[in-house]
């Protein structure tokens, strides 16, 4: 745990030295103002694991605004600079080889030139007074506070200067407008999205039976009281039989968070709404939440399923519940079914249609990816879960994954806009 610590440490404060480097040190000229912004950086590498921590153990939720925000930003810089390095190494590079060829022609230019001796005397005083017109003229531009290495900025040190300073004012302008912007998308309210599913088993009763799909609502500091009204108020539009909640509720306890869950008492289905355990419930204690969601007209559906006229509608705790004593079990949840009737399951991470897929599963819906929340962080969840977001199939499971209602963390979603599912089961 400690060498952990040590390395998330040593790894913010590498990415702080790099941005300050990058953004204040490179395009500034020594001084107050630069310093000034080395305390500035120091700061705010301190203050993303003091909101991390503070956050996730329930303390210190005023900084979770200014903490999640520097995160997001933070990570558009990085986005936005480390491409830019290769640019600008060429850039460097290309002005180094120009600066070596001009030094080469002026060398051979001088060694051509052949002299008499008077007239090498003649030059010489000629430098001389040479010499002293150009001391003249550094004194000047000393006493106008020009450094001779950089009074024109197309040569060396101005020309860094130049091309720091651009990189720094554009990455600084991409990085604000991206995250802006995902603010914006985030904190608007979720989209509805509609989907239609063949499954083969499906009597035709059943046909155009239609899940209302949520997931990773995440309700917590940042999220206020009309987060979960929203949501609910977007799911009673659009009349569902079933309403499926796959996780990731809360970040917060029930004495902390209860009256922002009030909502889901107002959730309006057919046969009901059902839902099962994430892995933030377990951060969050998932026994008093699992009571107060039931005691909201939630059904919780752990490793069990319920029958649902010719449908079964089956759910398991999430993956992380084996830490806490929790564990999925797949096999009560689904071994002893009809396997006649269609099945579908409730899992809150998608990588869990590996345990299912032996069970005959006919549909899995899910969450936890987000859809990556923040592109291209999309790229990273791929590694770890077979599908990110949409439709996708694993070891021959059929799985849809939805992106989810909020925001874990920074409150930003990039190319992954919050939503509510529509699944509509047809016959095939």
């Amino acid at each position: 745990m400690l060498a952990f610590v040590v390395l998330v440490f040593l790894v913010i404060g590498l990415i702080h030295f790099y941005l300050y480097k990058r953004l204040l040190r490179d395009p500034l000229r020594p001084g107050r103002t630069r310093r000034v912004g080395a305390v500035v950086a120091a700061g705010l590498g301190l203050l993303l694991p003091v909101t991390l921590a503070g956050t996730r153990t329930g303390h210190l939720a005023w900084l979770a605004w200014p903490g999640y925000l520097w995160l997001a930003l933070m990570f558009y810089l990085l986005v936005v600079l480390i491409p830019l390095e290769i640019p600008r190494a060429a850039v460097l590079l290309f002005w180094k080889l120009t600066s070596r060829t001009k030094e080469v022609a002026r060398n051979q230019t001088d060694g051509s030139h052949s002299v008499t001796q008077s007239d090498t005397r003649g030059e010489a005083a000629i430098e001389a007074g040479s010499a002293e017109s150009h001391g003249d003229v550094a004194t000047a531009e000393g006493s106008a506070g020009i450094a001779p290495e950089t009074a024109n900025d197309g040569d060396g040190v101005g020309r860094r200067l130049v091309l720091a300073r651009g990189m720094a004012i554009f990455a600084g302008l991409t990085a604000a407008g991206i995250t802006g912007y995902g603010m914006k998308t985030a904190l608007g309210g979720p989209q509805l999205d509609r989907v239609s599913i063949p499954i083969a088993k499906l009597p035709r009763s059943m046909d155009g039976t239609r899940l209302a799909v949520v997931s990773d609502i995440h309700l917590g500091p940042l999220t206020g009281t009309r987060h979960a009204g929203r949501i609910v108020d977007l799911i009673n539009s659009v009349q569902a039989d079933v309403v499926c909640v796959v996780g990731d509720l809360v970040d917060g306890s029930v004495a902390e968070l209860g009256r922002f869950a009030a909502p889901l008492a107002d959730i309006e289905s057919r046969y009901g709404a059902f839902f099962v355990t994430g892995n933030h419930e377990y951060y969050s204690g998932y026994e008093p939440w699992l009571e107060e969601v039931a005691r909201l007209g939630v059904r919780p559906l752990r490793n069990e399923r319920a029958e649902i006229n010719g449908l079964d509608l089956a759910g398991v705790n999430d993956l992380g519940g084996a830490q806490h004593g929790d564990a999925p079990d797949f096999a009560k949840a689904l071994g002893d079914r009809d396997t006649s009737r269609p099945v579908v399951l409730m899992a809150h991470q998608p990588a869990a249609a590996s345990q299912a897929a032996p069970f005959g599963v006919d549909l899995q819906v899910s969450g936890h990816t987000h859809g990556g929340q923040m592109a291209p962080f999309n790229l990273l969840v791929k590694l770890e879960q077979p599908v990110v977001s949409g439709y996708g199939e694993v070891d021959g499971v059929p799985v849809y994954v939805t992106n989810g209602a909020g925001f874990w963390g920074p409150p930003v979603r990039v190319g992954a806009p919050p939503q509510v599912t529509v699944v509509e089961l047809r016959t095939a």
